[in-house]
Formats: C-alpha cells, sequence, structure tokens
C-alpha cells in the first residue's frame, strides 16, 4: 500500500500503559492474522496462569523449605507482569496490522527468559541449601 493510500493513526494522546481498543482505526486484516493474534495473547495469559498456580503452589505446598516465600512471590510478580502486559502487546499488535505497519517490537519475551531462568536459579538454591 503506498504511503498516499495507508490509513492514517488517530491523533489522539498516545496510551503507552493501555491503547485503546485498536478496531477503532485502521481496516480490517485478514481474518487469519487477527485469529493468530489472539491465539498469542491467550497463550500468554495461559502462561501467566501457569506462573501464578506454581506460585501459589510454592508458598502453600513447600512449607518445609527455606527461601519458599522468595520463590513463589517470584512467580507471582513474574505472573502479574505477563497478564498486565499481554493485552498491551496484543492491541498494539492488533492496531498495527489494521494500519498496515510492521508490528513492534517486545521486551515480554525477554523479560519471561530472564525471569523464568531466575525463578529456575533461586528454586535451585532453595532446594540445595535446604538439603544441606
Amino acid at each position: 500500500m503506498s504511503a498516499a493510500r495507508r490509513p492514517q493513526r488517530p491523533s489522539r494522546p498516545r496510551q503507552p500503559w493501555f491503547p485503546g481498543d485498536p478496531t477503532t482505526v485502521g481496516s480490517d486484516p485478514d481474518y487469519r492474522f487477527t485469529l493468530a493474534n489472539e491465539r498469542t495473547f491467550l497463550a500468554w495469559v495461559r502462561t501467566s496462569l501457569a506462573l501464578a498456580a506454581g506460585g501459589l503452589g510454592a508458598l502453600t505446598v513447600l512449607d518445609d523449605f527455606r527461601g519458599e516465600e522468595v520463590l513463589g512471590i517470584s512467580l507471582l510478580v513474574l505472573s502479574f507482569f505477563t497478564a498486565a502486559t499481554s493485552y498491551r502487546r496484543w492491541s498494539l499488535n492488533e492496531m498495527a496490522m489494521r494500519l498496515d505497519e510492521p508490528l513492534p517490537s517486545s521486551r515480554l519475551p525477554l523479560v519471561m527468559a530472564v525471569g523464568v531462568s531466575i525463578v529456575a536459579l533461586v528454586a535451585a538454591i532453595v532446594f540445595v541449601i535446604d538439603a544441606l
């Protein structure tokens, strides 16, 4: 699509944390892309739920381990961050598709990789210390 015919982003203030309804801008993309974007959003939500379940499980089941609070709270914080940013990621991707723009970059995969690595390291340390 040429730059002259490209739909323009509305001139409203930027909403970096809570983007508005993306269906109010641009034109409808191929439904397959919209559904793929929605599946990705739901995968992030499932990941968040799994992290929350792991965090709550660590806090309730691992009563005999020192450091179980750190492990459980770390998982819950990572769960909150994932859930809180998944809608923003979905909305910005949907808006970019509707405006025929490149998809925005996201730090969520990097944060998840680093966060899960740290939680795994904390879990290993907790279990080693408890075994001593």
